[in-house]
């Protein structure tokens, strides 16, 4: 007979755990935005939203964007979906983390990355200056939210591998012979 229940090993020497995967996560989100908000300059000053793309709700304005919207839009609307797929993500591994800095931490990114995506429907629908801003201040939010997320789940004590090697190189050189 085959037992057929699944196995799971706790942690495991060599897997990371759910506060580890948030960090890298958070690293990964962090460079998915910076791209996101270089997209959305291209597209705030070099795209011009189709008459026919404004007016609506959010996500017909997030559906016009995908299907018929110039390519830079199509592209920026599509990253800000993974981007939301990728923060609820964080949030999951947060809350499995049971740290509760963490939680509160990716909660206010993912609210963050919410309030990116409504301005962004808003600016599909209407064009106005405001929605823009208003998409761009709300990405400054998550990225703080997530180089603090970054800060606070870093090993205490951890130094980057160049930099321990050359301490360890230093303090070889300097210690007496014998």
């Amino acid at each position: 007979m085959v037992d057929a229940r699944p196995t799971q090993v706790r942690n495991a020497p060599g897997r990371p755990d759910h506060a580890e995967i948030a960090r890298r996560t958070s690293l990964g989100m962090t460079m998915a935005l910076l791209v996101q908000f270089a997209l959305g300059m291209v597209v705030n000053l070099y795209v011009t939203v189709p008459a026919r793309d404004q007016g609506g709700g959010t996500l017909t304005a997030i559906g016009r964007a995908l299907s018929g919207g110039p390519a830079a839009l199509a592209i920026h609307a599509g990253l800000g979906l993974l981007i939301l797929l990728g923060t609820i993500s964080l949030v999951v591994r947060s809350v499995l983390s049971r740290r509760r800095a963490l939680i509160w931490l990716s909660a206010v990114t993912l609210l963050a990355v919410l309030g990116a995506a409504s301005s962004g429907a808003s600016f599909v629908n209407s064009g106005n200056d405001g929605a823009s801003l208003g998409m761009a201040l709300a990405t400054g939010v998550a990225l703080a939210c997530l180089a603090v997320i970054l800060f606070v789940t870093a090993a205490p004590g951890a130094a980057p591998p160049a930099a321990s090697g050359a301490a360890e190189q230093r303090s070889t050189r300097a210690a007496p012979p014998g």
